[in-house]
């Protein structure tokens, strides 16, 4: 692959696109939560648009034989190895998550997972029975999310249900993302669901918040700002991306079609559809002047870009480098055509959390 270094040469005009060696799959980008710190916007607000079957075959199809089992072996699981289905949350269509799953066992894809915020696991039996399905239809393993942005949606007795019922019908091949956090609900004896605010009281009982990783993109960028400090624009010109942005394992590609770089949400390499060709041909970034600042790591070279489309560097700062991006992509894709800036319902949706402050407020207390 071409490094994204020498891509500070005027004449490169084609940069190749790594063949992903793992891989998430988003069915749907409608969730039943709207985290705050969600990478990709995702709330009940979507409109459902689940990836259709055929689809889903020639996206699992274009992923075979290019996705890395885990170093565990083919049927154990781990995080930014094989392939997992995710969202929005995937159990919202059940029967299009067991068929996923069938697909990717009859094409022999490797250390398969699910990805789920446990809203679904009303009861036990409801729980085991859709487990064990799906263990049966093929899956490996599942990652369960913990953290204090779910638990303002999820009553965390259905998180604990998930864990322990998970343990029993997968083994070994159960993930809990973040276990800091979950060890930590455990301590303060947490029930049902809990504001983030008021989290952060009790986890001062504790002695403070926990250090996990945390990326301050998508919709963390705008709804967790007020927790952090923020910077002008020029403290983030040398700084690069991370991961990187151009990587070969843990990309995504989404039911609209986008073969997404790593947790970017809103930027597109091109169609999956053409997966092969992206990979043999790479991406004239004559065609995708974002791309080109994005894929050389150069923020400062997009800033002076977005200024040429009437951008104003923000005098309040940015909290992270994905901040300033993001930024500078809402208002580009209002301003130009930039094929490269989809899904555009991505956009939309972080337009509608600042358009309407209650809107997160409202999900979370229509979460059931």
């Amino acid at each position: 692959m071409m490094g994204a270094t020498s891509l500070k040469n005027e004449n490169v005009v084609r940069v190749r696109v790594p063949a992903p060696a793992s891989a998430g799959v988003i069915l749907s980008y409608k969730c039943s939560a709207a985290c705050r710190h969600c990478m990709y916007a995702c709330s009940p607000a979507w409109k459902a648009d689940w990836i259709t079957e055929s689809d889903l075959y020639q996206l699992l199809s274009s992923l075979t034989g290019h996705i890395v089992p885990s170093p565990w072996g083919r049927e154990r699981v781990s995080l930014s190895h094989g392939l997992h289905f995710t969202g929005g949350e995937p159990f919202l269509n059940f029967k299009l998550l067991v068929l996923a799953v069938q697909m990717a066992a009859e094409l022999d894809i490797p250390s398969t997972f699910v990805e789920t915020n446990c809203s679904w696991c009303v009861s036990d039996a409801v729980t085991r029975e859709r487990l064990e399905h799906l263990r049966r239809a093929g899956l490996k393993g599942i990652m369960i999310s913990v953290n204090p942005f779910y638990v303002e949606y999820i009553p965390f007795e259905r998180t604990e249900r998930c864990i322990r019922i998970s343990q029993e019908v997968f083994g070994p091949n159960v993930m809990i993302y973040q276990i800091e956090f979950y060890r930590q609900f455990k301590r303060l004896g947490l029930q049902g669901k809990v504001s983030f605010e008021r989290y952060l009281t009790l986890a001062a009982t504790l002695g403070g918040t926990i250090a996990v990783e945390m990326f301050l993109m998508g919709r963390a960028a705008r709804a967790l700002k007020p927790y952090y400090r923020s910077y002008p624009a020029s403290v983030f010109f040398g700084e690069p991306c991370q991961p990187p942005f151009l990587r070969d394992w843990h990309n995504h590609f989404d039911n609209y079609g986008n073969f997404m770089p790593g947790f970017c949400g809103g930027i597109s390499l091109g169609s999956w559809r053409e997966l092969d060709r992206l990979i043999r041909d790479g991406i004239d970034l004559r065609e995708h002047p974002v791309l080109r600042h994005l894929i050389a790591e150069d923020i400062r070279a997009l800033l002076d870009f977005a200024r040429g489309y009437g951008y104003q560097e923000s005098p309040q700062g940015y909290v992270s480098k994905c901040d300033l991006c993001l930024d500078i992509r809402l208002h580009l894709v209002k301003h130009g055509n930039f094929p490269e800036l989809s899904p555009l319902a991505f956009y939309e949706q972080l337009a509608l959390d600042e358009g309407s402050p209650s809107e997160g407020q409202r999900a979370r207390e229509e979460a059931v």
